[in-house]
């Protein structure tokens, strides 16, 4: 035990730790977080709108459905707001927080990561309008238009489908080039400088001129390089080679397991695994889960089955490691003072997946007794949802709930109210507790000495 202990302590740790200075990393975690909002405001919505319109429609309450149409309609309103263009959102605080890690004005780094993105996706329009007449046809070909093979296509026009989940890495690419330029022009001092009689605002505005102007010119000339040689859109062409094979991988067992691993290793040695790792799950499992709510929206079939919420539903029971579970095991059946006292101020935390009081007050990191379990039992429990979810026995998470949301509680509403994800939670928390108990009770027969050391009983 304590040469893997030691064997991970040399050569994982030190790398995690790297991974969680790098500015770029950490600005891309906060730009997801910064989002959060936008993220609950449409998943509520699409929560609402499921029980008030999806499920009655299905059950044969038309008149029910009739009657709350007012409030359906606002809240795809609210829909149409958040999710839908989500990667407007994103793109915004993306180039916020990259510029505010590097020490330069974030507002202008904002306003260049946005016009980056959106030079980068198709500003055609294009919609399915089969049977037009000649006359419909001509009058829209006048005014620009195309209409070929029953799709209408109108330039200069963002369609919706292009600013939302589909388009985040086209975000983070363009919106990384462009803010990255503007960064390092500031650094080097090339901008305007005015004299001190002129107001802080402009003489801002003024000092962020050339290297914004620079940096948005330098993703219009690879946006122009990029469709002569290729005939497509940056964003489009990312989609389809890049985005949709990354989907498409965080959908196998093995990166899934991977990760879930990865997370309780940074943990137990006291790095915020989910933190740590927040680009991977939120740029992979993240993109999947907008793209469940969105197809949720609109009736159609759900293209992921394992998303970001499947982890909090089924694997983090109170926090990454499910400590939940360890606390109940040791209100029931540690003989420890100092761990069940330890327990009793963590448990209401823990029941809203706040972990900290656990994690550093147990404590769990670098606890060797309880290294095993705090690693096998998360695992065991992906491994588990994720090939029930996969083999269609529960259905996939559709709605984003939020992160304080209670075990059990969390996977029902995650689900749109699948009774079979609350008990697919409840039986992964009962595998955890029964792998948990043996080294509960196994510290149980540890005694803690006056400075607070591990001593046999």
């Amino acid at each position: 035990m304590q040469a893997i202990m030691n064997l991970l302590e040399k050569y994982v740790v030190p790398v995690a730790a790297k991974i969680g200075s790098i500015p770029w990393l950490v600005a891309l975690r906060d730009s997801f977080i910064a989002t959060l909002p936008i993220t609950m405001a449409g998943s509520l919505a699409t929560l609402l709108n499921a029980l008030l319109s999806t499920y009655p429609a299905q059950w044969g309450m038309d008149g029910f459905v009739n009657a709350v149409q007012p409030i359906i309609q606002i809240d795809t309103v609210v829909s149409i707001g958040s999710l839908t263009i989500f990667a407007v959102f994103f793109a915004a605080m993306w180039g916020y927080h990259l510029a505010e890690a590097y020490q330069v004005d974030g507002v202008a780094g904002t306003l260049i990561s946005l016009s980056a993105f959106f030079m980068g996706i198709n500003s055609n329009a294009s919609l399915a309008v089969p049977g037009l007449s000649k006359g419909a046809v001509k009058t829209l070909t006048t005014a620009g238009a195309t209409y070929a093979n029953g799709s209408l296509t109108v330039p200069n026009a963002f369609a919706t489908g292009n600013l939302g989940s589909a388009s985040l890495f086209t975000a983070m690419i363009f919106g990384a080039i462009a803010t990255v330029v503007y960064i390092w022009l500031m650094k080097k001092d090339i901008s305007i400088k005015m004299p001190d009689t002129v107001p802080p605002a402009v003489s801002k505005a003024f000092t962020t001129l050339i290297p914004g102007i620079a940096a948005l010119y330098v993703i219009a000339i690879i946006t122009y390089l990029f469709q002569a040689f290729t005939g497509q859109a940056f964003g489009d062409w990312l989609s389809a080679t890049i985005q949709a094979p990354l989907l498409h991988a965080g959908q196998g067992a093995g990166m899934v397991l991977l990760v879930s691993l990865l997370v309780q290793v940074f943990w137990f040695f006291g790095i915020h695994g989910p933190n740590v790792l927040a680009p991977i799950l939120e740029s992979i499992w993240g993109t999947s889960q907008i793209a469940n709510i969105q197809a949720f929206q609109h009736g159609d079939a759900l293209p992921y089955k394992w998303v970001r919420g499947s982890f909090d539903a089924y694997v983090w029971f109170g926090g990454s490691g499910g400590t939940i579970v360890l606390l109940i095991a040791i209100l029931i059946f540690s003989k420890r003072a100092d761990e069940k006292a330890v327990a009793k101020l963590a448990f209401a935390p823990g029941l809203f997946n706040i972990n900290e009081p656990v994690m550093f007050g147990l404590p769990i990191v670098l606890n060797a007794i309880y290294f095993i379990p705090f690693i096998v039992a998360p695992v065991l429990n992906t491994a588990i949802a994720y090939f029930v979810t996969v083999a269609g026995w529960v259905g996939p998470v559709k709605i984003a709930v939020p992160w304080i949301t209670p075990p059990i509680l969390n996977a029902l509403m995650a689900t749109g109210f699948d009774w079979r994800a609350a008990v697919l939670a409840l039986v992964n928390m009962i595998i955890a507790f029964f792998i948990w108990l043996p080294f509960v009770m196994a510290s149980s027969r540890v005694q803690v000495d006056e400075s607070g050391n591990p001593t046999a009983a």
